[in-house]
């Protein structure tokens, strides 16, 4: 969304294309990325909705990541012959891959927060700077109820967030366990967690489910 809204300034092709890249050096140093984006009119509001977009996606591919890794070690647990090294592997790539999606879940929803407490201290300090008292106290308003919004989709950010952990550790824990135990035995004692950590995906799923759906009436009410 900030790219397009950067493409539709009319900058020349070359030049854009140093602007962007100076944009993404400048995203370590918050102040300087702050200034370099309101050039190009994108506001701190607009980057909140920017990220609070990208943690959905964040939250969506992890959805769908976990319910692979749950599918591989159901058919590791059933396994039923064939190469016992092969189920392995497939399993700890699984098991990976969860864990990378949960770390990119986690950044996405700390990049939410840190532009958020730029905005709204910010629209706090600004406050400040009205004559209009009827349009101050108005304003101030909308920054209480934009606030309450936000506390509200943050604390289903972060049960989204710590609903991986159960998973990630029983995960974790059975295929540690079949590093070192990897025959059919080993398997079979096994099939008595396969409950526990389906429960744990789809507790994860619907809690990600309400993050989601928590985060398109945020970017609903602060679009309308």
């Amino acid at each position: 969304m900030i790219v397009k809204a950067i493409k539709e300034q009319g900058t020349a092709p070359m030049k854009k294309l140093l602007l962007i890249s100076a944009l993404t050096a400048l995203v370590g140093c918050q102040t300087a990325y702050y200034s370099a984006m309101e050039q190009f009119g994108v506001e701190k509001r607009d980057i909140l909705l920017d990220r609070i977009e990208d943690a959905q996606t964040a939250q969506e591919d992890g959805q769908e990541q976990f319910r692979n890794a749950l599918e591989q070690f159901s058919a590791v647990v059933n396994f039923d012959g064939g190469e016992l090294q092969q189920v392995y592997d497939r399993l700890n790539t699984e098991f990976e891959d969860s864990e990378a999606a949960a770390a990119e879940i986690r950044n996405r929803i700390d990049a939410v927060e840190s532009v958020s407490e730029d905005l709204f201290d910010e629209w706090s300090a600004e406050l400040e700077q009205y004559t209009n008292q009827t349009l101050r106290r108005d304003s101030e308003r909308q920054l209480r109820d934009t606030r309450q919004r936000y506390t509200a989709l943050i604390a289903t950010m972060h049960r989204a967030e710590e609903a991986t952990e159960p998973v990630l550790n029983s995960l974790r824990d059975n295929v540690l366990y079949l590093k070192h135990n990897l025959n059919a035995m080993a398997i079979s004692s096994l099939r008595g967690e396969l409950n526990t950590i389906n429960d744990d995906v789809e507790k994860l799923i619907q809690v990600m489910e309400q993050a989601i759906s928590e985060s398109d009436r945020f970017l609903a009410e602060m679009r309308s």
